[in-house]
C-alpha cells in the first residue's frame, strides 16, 4: 500500500477536538479517488483531541494518528508527520479548519504537472482573503514585510499552513522550532524552486488560536537572525554525481 500512495496529508493539532472530525471529512471528500493517507499529529493536547482522533480511525481507514508524548510545537508536529508519511508528495494544513482542504488537489497538480521545472519542490498557498481580525492581519503583514526584505524569499504569506511539497526535499532542510514559517527561504537556500498559489481562507471552526501577535513577533525576530545566519553559512554544491 505504501508504494502506491500518491499523497500524504499531514495535519498538526493541539486542542482541536471540536474541529478534527469536520476537517478529516473535508480532506477525504477533497481527495476522493486518489491514493492518499492522512497523518494527524496530536501535539500533547490537554482536551479530547487524541481520543476523538482514535475514534475516527474506525470511520476513515486512510487516517493515521501520531501522538507526541510532550508538547513540542507546530514545526515539530509537522516534522513528525512528514517523517512518518509514506507518499513522495506531502500536503500540510493547519488543524483549526481555516485552511480549505478543497485547495489540496490544485496544489498537488501544480507541483506534479508534467511541465513543472525539474527543481520545483514546493507549492505554497497564499491566503487571498484572510478571515482573521484586523489586528492579526496587521501583525502578519508587519512580520511578513520584515522577513521578506531580510530573506528575499519572494513570499507574501509565510504563515499560510496549506502547501504541497516533495518529501525528499523537506527532509534535507535544517530543523528548528518555528521552521514552518520559513519554508520558502529554506527551500530556496537548498537550491530548490518554490511556487505560490492563491487559496481560500475561512473562519476558525471552534476553539481559540494558540498564537498571539506579540508572541509571534517576539519569536520572529530571534528566528530571523537564526535563519539569516543559516542561509549565509550554507554552501550549495549544485548536486552530486556518482563517478
Amino acid at each position: 500500500m505504501a508504494q502506491s500512495l500518491e499523497f500524504s496529508v499531514v495535519v498538526p493539532v493541539h486542542n482541536e477536538a471540536g474541529n478534527v472530525e469536520t476537517l478529516i471529512t473535508e480532506i477525504a471528500r477533497a481527495l476522493d479517488g486518489r491514493a492518499f493517507e492522512m497523518v494527524f499529529v496530536d501535539d500533547a493536547s490537554t482536551d479530547d483531541t487524541r481520543a476523538k482522533l482514535a475514534e475516527l480511525k474506525g470511520k476513515f481507514p486512510m487516517l493515521r494518528v501520531l501522538g507526541h508524548r510532550k508538547n513540542a510545537g507546530q514545526s515539530r508536529a509537522i516534522r513528525s508527520g512528514i517523517l512518518a508519511a509514506r507518499a513522495p508528495v506531502i500536503g500540510t494544513l493547519d488543524g483549526d479548519g481555516q485552511n480549505d482542504p478543497a485547495d489540496l488537489p490544485d496544489l498537488y497538480r501544480q507541483l506534479t504537472r508534467a511541465d513543472a521545472p525539474d527543481n520545483l519542490k514546493m507549492v505554497m498557498g497564499r491566503r487571498a482573503k484572510r478571515k482573521d481580525t484586523a489586528w492579526k492581519r496587521f501583525g502578519s503583514r508587519f512580520a511578513n514585510n520584515i522577513r521578506k526584505r531580510m530573506l528575499k524569499d519572494d513570499c507574501d504569506d509565510s504563515g499560510c499552513g496549506i502547501k504541497a511539497m516533495k518529501r525528499d526535499a523537506y527532509i534535507q532542510l535544517p530543523f528548528f522550532d518555528h521552521m514552518h514559517r520559513y519554508m520558502p527561504a529554506l527551500m530556496r537556500a537548498e537550491g530548490f524552486d518554490v511556487e505560490y498559489r492563491d487559496v481560500n481562507h475561512r473562519e476558525r471552526g471552534t476553539g481559540t488560536s494558540n498564537y498571539t501577535n506579540f508572541g509571534r513577533l517576539n519569536d520572529a525576530f530571534s528566528d530571523l537572525r537564526g535563519v539569516t545566519w543559516l542561509i549565509r553559512r550554507r554552501r550549495n554544491p549544485g548536486g552530486a554525481d556518482e563517478i
